[in-house]
């Protein structure tokens, strides 16, 4: 079984935005570089990080619950340390090497997103954490990476009649080639990509963030249900483990060992 990879993505803030990326190196249990390391968490929620542990999604601003987040872009450079985000009329950059950077960028979306005063969330980092929603799960799946088949979002939106983008379900890496569904079977077995080697250790189980239109900031398709509907289940694609390094690109093949 022979694919490749069609696209590469991080997220470097939970719930917003991702970058699409050229090369990517991986290293043995590490997560995808840059991906989910800040979180705006809400004012209400229970992480701390000086003694940082995964909480549930529902305690950061995420798509799940603030559709509007879909429009805005970002844009997160590491080298510079900052955070650019732009949409519907605004322009705004925060260095977040600055103290000020992250309360600044906080409170732009508290008012992008209409929250109550006092409820204004914290941006938060805590290297080497990652806001990866199976963080709660355990250490080793909040580095996990997760992966799309754009062939099985194809066989799903034609037997849903509706047209599904596959960044609905931002994920670090989509790759096309390999029948639909057919990564659903692939718990527990590897899987090379380019230079490195992966083990799937997890089917992902979509949760309301894949209702929201990335275009409209709309909730327009109700993805969980229509997943259980087709096929008995609401998973579409599956979370790796990094056991081998190396660089992987676009193009690069997809198969399994």
């Amino acid at each position: 079984m022979a694919g490749q990879i069609e696209a590469l993505y991080h997220y470097p803030v939970k719930g917003l935005s991702g970058q699409r990326l050229g090369t990517v190196m991986l290293h043995p249990g590490a997560g995808f570089p840059e991906d989910r390391v800040f979180g705006f968490a809400r004012h209400d929620s229970s992480f701390d990080p000086d003694a940082p542990k995964p909480v549930p999604k529902s305690q950061f601003v995420v798509l799940a619950r603030d559709a509007a987040l879909a429009r805005l872009a970002t844009d997160y450079d590491p080298q510079e340390g900052t955070l650019r985000i732009t949409g519907q009329g605004q322009d705004r950059t925060f260095d977040l090497k600055e103290d000020s950077g992250g309360p600044a960028a906080a409170a732009f979306l508290a008012a992008f997103l209409g929250y109550e005063p006092g409820h204004q969330p914290t941006l938060q980092a805590s290297a080497p954490h990652r806001f990866t929603d199976v963080s709660v799960v355990s250490p080793q799946m909040m580095n996990a990476i997760s992966l799309i088949n754009i062939d099985s979002v194809r066989a799903f939106s034609e037997a849903i009649g509706q047209d599904v983008n596959p960044l609905r379900f931002r994920a670090n890496l989509l790759f096309s080639g390999i029948a639909p569904m057919r990564e659903l079977d692939l718990v527990g077995r590897e899987i090379s990509l380019g230079e490195a080697t992966l083990r799937v250790v997890m089917r992902t189980k979509r949760c309301p963030a894949t209702q929201v239109n990335l275009e409209t900031g709309l909730r327009d398709l109700d993805v969980p249900r229509l997943l259980r509907d087709q096929y008995g289940h609401s998973d579409m694609g599956v979370y790796a483990e990094v056991i081998k390094g190396g660089r992987i690109a676009p193009g690069d093949a997809v198969a399994t060992l």
